[in-house]
């Protein structure tokens, strides 16, 4: 007779909502199997009775091949010795456990699937045509959730009673939908309504919201329509006017506008990629992913949507509703997150008549409450490599599990890192787990705080967690580093429990903390701006880093941002500073440069008196400032409309340099100023300095500066034309566009130099810099040829958006009890 034992299986890891139980009740009934299984505030726990062989055999299914949407972290089995009466296997009702630490991973909301979607278009089912389909694999998770474990009752669902209909599907362990929570159809579900502002465009021909709001958008107007974690501003993406009337009413001049396409064809209509990006822009997550406008726009796209760039971002719909608001149009849709300039987007409707009326002529709202706002994603792809720029809808939020051994070296339980002033999010570690939360946003005003306090919350009552460790950026001054100080001081927490790090080294330890990474690296963190340890803006950092500190081994040389953070706004100022370094007041003003002329001689002049007399200056050395000086230099733009807008110029005319579509021509032309001038540029040594490539040992050196003043006048002198010379203004964009595709190149080479003497080193290229397309794939080239190792940084955001992550990574560590790994020299204090 074969022997029956029993045991009792824990299963941790994205494991709730996403079809797990019914899938453990299918399988333990096919092997004839015994038992029970229920959701808890540890995961998903089995208990299962029958013979060895079958139990071991289900435990190997599990691990092997769990539900699509599922992701298992760990199994865990602890052997019963008194057997229990079961007559069957069962599910059971979830529990919730008061005063218990959850630790179940959240699942990420998903697009409609196949099925759903099926039945949203068949006129024969129940669901045909409502916007709210779903089942156990798709539709609304964190966006719906009030607390753990994730039951109806605990989400937004919890005020619809289901009918009759979805009641059997809903507790059938044989439906798709069985104890899908958000699950409901016509009779019982959420409805829209739409609700006209405008009275320029009422009335409408139609009874049916969703087929008014079709029409409206037809008609040019702007609707604000709610998604699945907030609202979109919507209108027709190839309606110049309507789209200019969106940018006029928002504010919003220059920075690119995402756009919604019907299906792949269409997407592929309006821009190209290769077999990669195509599988991010169709996958699961359905994420807004930038590639590279057509060039022959064969659908009418307004030119307004990404003016003066190469790239658009392009996204699928991901909701039933989305679907079938498409089938009613013709053409792509303008689909932009609806909130003011520089604020979290929008949830409910009574905020977008407060703040947003001015800007929409109509709201389709519906009555299923948004619990948890999140944006959408933002991607895109780099040598094949996923890069993800916002992380939210679909991806987040965004738990790592790690290994046993790195948990117990890191030892704390409740760690909180509460991240950047730009791209907010935060970041966990709780138990064996590291999670990092969806987007928050820019903190420089009342509303993005709320909304950095609300999402602190959020994930407090989710895991009923109170931090008994924080770490904040350095930087004094960032809100959510008062925060933290502020939170120590109000619950008496020792001060050495709240601790600061620098903000380019977490941004290293970001990507090491994906790969649970904590031995040296050749980090490489460009950025905008972020405080250094000695008080000046640093963003040009290459360094030596592991998870005890870090070296610098090179940097751009400093500069003054004059007039401060006013420069930023204002990057003239930014290239006059590098230019007063090179060249007398007299040759500056003599330059044809439009923002300098614009500025007029008495307040060059005045300038440069502030920048000789270092007085209202900031001393940076970013990279992000110089891709803003080289830009204003090369006549591209006078004002920064937007974070990045100089990235993306310059990427996109160095894309057309780099695409063989000129010839190279010579950049010491004899510009307004003679050939003595540009002679004593060349003899100061303009080029960057080269780095040695012999090794160097761990702090042993003073850091390589790279010359940032030489670098951009030199860049900006090659282009400029004497006013006398007859020449076409094909070959004054020629100089341009080889100037930019220099201006990236050089940075790559004198990177891959460095790296030259850093050899089996994982490299880890971060910081907003490296969002530029360009730069970062010809760096990833240079590794690759020389085969170093890389460490990329997967779904976590490269920029200011990853920074928690990285700063959580080093208190796990700080935090734990003290290991074998070897202390580096370090500025960190």
């Amino acid at each position: 007779m074969k022997t029956v034992r029993q045991v009792v299986i824990l299963v941790k890891g994205i494991v709730q909502g996403v079809g797990f139980r019914p899938f453990v009740y299918r399988m333990a009934n096919e092997l004839n199997l015994l038992g029970t299984v229920l959701n808890n505030h540890l995961g998903v726990t089995i208990e299962l009775q029958g013979n060895e062989a079958k139990i071991n055999a289900f435990i190997e299914t599990l691990q092997q091949s769990p539900p699509p949407l599922a992701r298992i972290d760990s199994v865990e089995q602890v052997p019963i010795s008194t057997l229990s009466s079961f007559n069957e296997f069962s599910i059971i009702e979830s529990q919730a456990l008061t005063g218990e630490h959850a630790n179940v991973a959240i699942s990420a909301d998903k697009s409609i699937c196949q099925d759903c979607l099926d039945e949203i278009q068949d006129p024969n089912n129940r669901h045909y045509q409502y916007p709210f389909t779903n089942c156990t694999n798709c539709g609304p998770r964190y966006t719906i959730i009030k607390a753990l474990p994730y039951d109806r009752c605990n989400t937004a669902m919890s005020g619809f009673d289901m009918c009759e209909q979805c009641r059997s599907a809903y507790t059938n362990p044989l439906n798709r939908r069985y104890h899908a929570q958000p699950v409901s159809c016509p009779q019982c579900g959420p409805q829209l309504q739409l609700s006209v502002l405008n009275p320029t465009f009422s009335p409408l021909n139609h009874d049916d919201a969703l087929t008014q709001t079709a029409e409206l958008i037809k008609r040019g107007a702007i609707v604000a329509i709610k998604g699945l974690g907030g609202f979109h501003l919507v209108c027709d993406a190839s309606n110049d006017e309507a789209v200019r009337e969106l940018r006029k009413r928002k504010k919003r001049p220059a920075k690119p506008l995402a756009i919604m396409v019907k299906d792949l064809s269409q997407a592929q209509e309006c821009v190209y990629g290769n077999e990669t990006e195509w599988t991010v822009l169709s996958s699961a997550e359905k994420p807004i992913t930038l590639m590279y406008k057509q060039k022959q726009n064969s659908l009418g796209l307004s030119e307004l949507l990404a003016p003066g760039i190469d790239r658009l971002g392009v996204f699928l719909p991901y909701t039933p509703l989305h679907h079938l608001l498409m089938d009613k149009l013709d053409n792509p849709i303008v689909a932009t997150s609806a909130n003011r300039s520089g604020e979290p987007i929008i949830g409910n409707k009574d905020q977008i008549e407060q703040h947003l009326a001015h800007v929409v002529d109509a709201i389709l709202d519906h009555n299923r409450a948004i619990i948890n706002a999140c944006d959408d994603s933002v991607v895109q792809v780099i040598n094949q490599q996923l890069q993800v720029i916002r992380l939210a809808r679909g991806y987040t939020p965004l738990t790592i599990n790690m290994s046993k051994s790195e948990a117990i070296q890191a030892g704390a339980h409740s760690l909180l890192a509460v991240g950047a002033q730009q791209k907010n999010a935060v970041a966990f570690g709780v138990d064996h787990s590291l999670m990092l939360s969806p987007h928050i946003g820019d903190l420089f005003n009342l509303e993005a705080q709320q909304y950095f306090h609300q999402s602190l919350a959020t994930f407090k009552r989710l895991y009923e967690f109170n931090p008994s460790h924080i770490i904040h950026d350095k930087h004094p001054q960032y809100a959510p580093s008062q925060w933290a100080i502020n939170y120590q001081l109000q619950h008496d927490m020792p001060a050495k429990q709240c601790i600061g790090i620098q903000h380019h080294y977490a941004h290293v330890l970001a990507v090491m903390a994906v790969h649970q990474h904590t031995a040296p690296v050749f980090g490489v963190s460009f950025d905008g701006t972020g405080l250094g340890d000695d008080g000046v803006l640093w963003g040009s950092e290459v360094m030596l880093a592991d998870i005890n500190g870090f070296t610098t081994l090179a940097h751009f040389s400093e500069f003054k941002l004059i007039g401060g953070e006013q420069a930023i706004k204002q990057p003239v100022r930014i290239l006059l500073a590098l230019l007063f370094e090179q060249l007398s007041l007299e040759q500056v003003l003599a330059l044809p440069i439009k923002a300098i002329i614009r500025l007029g001689e008495q307040t060059v002049i005045n300038l440069h008196r502030l920048w000789r007399n270092n007085s209202h200056c900031i001393a940076c050395r970013s990279v992000g400032r110089l891709f803003d000086a080289l830009a204003v230099g090369l006549n591209l733009l006078e004002y920064n409309q937007y974070e990045g807008q100089a990235g993306m110029m310059i990427e996109t005319a160095a894309n057309q340099y780099h695409h063989g579509e000129i010839q190279h021509v010579n950049l010491n032309h004899d510009l307004m100023l003679n050939h003595n001038v540009i002679a004593q540029i060349c003899l100061q040594k303009i080029h960057l300095q080269q780095a040695s490539a012999a090794p160097q040992t761990h702090g042993a050196n003073m850091p390589i500066q790279w010359n940032s003043s030489a670098f951009i006048t030199e860049l900006v002198l090659a282009v400029q034309q004497p006013p006398s010379e007859s020449i076409s203004s094909q070959l004054s964009e020629q100089n341009t566009q080889q100037a930019c595709g220099q201006f990236i190149a050089q940075i790559a080479k004198s990177i891959d130099e460095l790296a030259q003497g850093y050899r089996g080193i994982p490299q880890v290229f971060c910081g907003g810099v490296f969002q530029n397309k360009a730069l970062l794939s010809q760096s990833l080239n240079y590794s690759c040829n020389a085969k170093h190792p890389v460490l990329t940084s997967q779904h976590v955001p490269i920029n200011d958006g990853g920074i928690a992550l990285g700063q959580l990574w080093y208190g796990l560590h700080f935090f734990a009890p003290k290991t074998s790994i070897n202390s580096t020299d370090t500025t960190l204090t």
